[in-house]
């Protein structure tokens, strides 16, 4: 590692000095003749003592730009360790040197020389330090974008620190908010808390603020939000650390920081899992998840990891989505057995083949294509895929003998509108008629969107932001019901363990969410105000598209389980023999005309009204 050799210059004048003003400190400034020969003699002993305890304690290898209490303790530890050494040497060496006659550094010169090393050696370092801070202050007074930290506490004082370090970032400190009464006016290493939260508005606009971090780790996502409204209200872009985790051991830095999203304004309250309930169905058995490099697929096998499984069969078509989920499975289970698949849930012979093998207990089928829009262009595609890719699930699940099957629905299912809804909606019919005919337990999991999923919104709007708009929404008036990913696939697995079979379990979604609203609050937080800095444009609804989703049908009533999020709808008669008929015609949509296929599809989902859009 490199040495600091002005350092080690430095410090060989500074012990020189602090020795001889130990010595004349301890003697009025007139040293006895005697004990100047003492002092010369221990010169060259003091130097190599002071450098090797130096070198073992890193002083010469560490950048004091940034130094710390660490660092200060550091010179302690080698102040003394050196004087301990010198007073051996002292006691015991020069004697020899001196006639037979023991002279002997007086005790009080080696307190003195401690003092003053450790001061020497300090201050040398951390003027350094103070000098750096100086100059980054003086351009933060010139150039600095304004910035307003929301909350006084640990992770707080790392980010001023950082701050402070980072004359680039072009940060200039106004002050820091805290709900706590007794930190107001204190100080955090020299910035203020202003006040509570009901300040934000009135300090923004005083004090000019461009921008303002969030850094709450800790807070309740009720309080986050409270938070984030008041600042939407601002103007300012905002900023936020992720979670609790990063302020642990200190680690907390410019690069935690991110723009606050519409996940921290509409996410819910951590989902309460029944951990034995879905032990006794995952844990040390063989699940395999279809679509398992997708959003919904790559998260329920990250929430499936954690109840160790005997082996995670993750199956998808496409690999480089595969490859990543393995690579952070790898990383964040290294002890889990699991096994890439690469396939297509259409061959019918490939998957059977990996139902031989593998012999699965469970198997989460989030295999579908689900974009709207393009499925109504391609409504072959969407059959191919969404029907007889799932039927030739269904049917290997059934001569395999998999203990459970848990189809991943969706709220554009319920009296479908699309080509993509009626698909996923003959999904669920496919599954309550296998569940009477097959020793398997088979259950349909619906949901509405999840935030940024592929395909989804939240990123389009994200990417529209960033090229400077404008933001295109389809309607005013559309809306849709919104979780969380990891929520969405914690509920999935918590579903199949309260299935026993030909159910149809609806999430709890809470309430639906404008779509231009979440536009407009992204536009916010992302520093801008909409309709002024960027456009919103609307473009008409898409074919198929509705404007309300619907989570359950309307025709069934809809009942509680042990869970307060998850629903179910009684299971329906289906006979096996309708979908055995239906597969044989859907089989050959690939020689029929979209009219064609959109007719036999109304024919096969009764609830099914074709919607088009201009």
């Amino acid at each position: 590692m490199q040495k600091d050799k002005k350092l080690i210059i430095y410090d060989i004048v500074f012990l020189l000095v602090t020795l001889y003003f130990a010595f004349s400190l301890r003697f009025d400034f007139n040293i006895p003749q005697e004990y100047m020969v003492f002092l010369k003699l221990s010169i060259f002993p003091v130097v190599v003592i002071g450098l090797i305890f130096n070198n073992f304690f890193k002083l010469y290898n560490s950048i004091w730009k940034y130094a710390s209490i660490e660092e200060l303790m550091s010179i302690i530890y080698s102040v003394t360790l050196s004087n301990i050494v010198f007073i051996v040497y002292s006691y015991f060496v020069n004697y020899k040197f001196l006639e037979n006659r023991y002279y002997r550094f007086p005790f009080t010169v080696h307190i003195i020389f401690w003092i003053l090393s450790v001061l020497a050696l300090g201050g040398i370092r951390f003027t350094y330090r103070i000098l750096e801070d100086s100059k980054n202050e003086k351009s933060v007074e010139t150039e600095d974008k304004k910035v307003l930290i929301i909350g006084a506490g640990d992770a707080s004082a790392l980010i001023i620190k950082e701050i402070k370090r980072h004359s680039n970032l072009k940060y200039n400190i106004v002050g820091m908010i805290d709900d706590d009464p007794l930190k107001k006016g204190k100080l955090i290493n020299g910035i203020e808390v202003l006040g509570g939260r009901e300040c934000i508005r009135k300090i923004c606009e005083e004090k000019k603020v461009e921008e303002i971090i969030l850094s709450i780790p800790s807070a309740d996502l009720q309080a986050k939000r409270e938070i984030i409204n008041i600042c939407k209200s601002t103007n300012c872009k905002v900023k936020t650390l992720p979670g609790l985790y990063q302020i642990i051991g200190g680690k907390v830095n410019i690069s935690n920081l991110r723009e606050v999203n519409i996940d921290d304004l509409l996410g819910r309250d951590e989902v309460s899992l029944n951990d034995e309930n879905i032990n006794k169905y995952i844990k040390d058995k063989v699940i395999l998840v279809t679509g398992g490099g997708g959003s919904i697929g790559s998260e329920l096998c990250r929430q499936i990891a954690r109840f160790n499984p005997s082996k995670l069969l993750i199956l998808d078509i496409y690999e480089n989505n595969v490859y990543d989920v393995q690579m952070e499975l790898n990383y964040n289970y290294p002890e889990l057995y699991k096994e890439i698949i690469i396939a297509s849930i259409r061959d019918e012979r490939r998957i059977s083949d990996i139902f031989e093998l593998y012999k699965p207990d469970v198997v989460f089928h989030a295999a579908a294509h689900k974009h709207v829009p393009l499925m109504e262009e391609n409504p072959a595609e969407a059959i191919k895929n969404n029907i007889i890719g799932t039927y030739n699930v269904l049917k290997c699940c059934d001569k395999f003998n998999v203990k459970k099957f848990v189809q991943i629905s969706t709220d554009k299912a319920v009296n479908p509108t699309n080509i993509m809804g009626a698909t996923k909606r003959f999904c669920e019919i496919m599954v309550q008629a296998f569940d009477r005919v097959s020793k398997t337990e088979y259950v349909a999991v619906r949901f509405g969107n999840v935030l940024g999923s592929n395909g989804s919104v939240i990123p389009l709007f994200k990417k529209q932001i960033a090229h400077g708009g404008p933001v295109t929404v389809t309607h005013p008036e559309i809306n849709r019901f919104f979780m969380t990913i990891p929520e969405a696939a914690q509920l999935v697995i918590q579903a199949g363990a309260i299935a026993k079979g030909g159910e149809i379990f609806v999430l709890d979604m809470g309430k639906p969410v404008k779509i231009v609203d979440l536009a407009r609050d992204l536009i916010t937080l992302s520093g801008y105000k909409p309709e002024v800095d960027i456009k919103i444009k609307y473009t008409g609804l898409r074919p198929g598209e509705k404007l309300y989703e619907e989570l359950l049908m309307n025709e069934v009533a809809l009942t509680s389980t042990e869970h307060d999020k998850i629903f179910v709808e009684k299971p329906n008669y289906v006979d096996i023999n309708f979908v055995e008929k239906s597969i044989e015609q859907f089989r050959n949509v690939v020689h029929m005309n979209k009219e064609d296929i959109f007719k036999l599809v109304a024919e096969k989902v009764p609830t099914y009204k074709r919607k088009k859009n201009d």
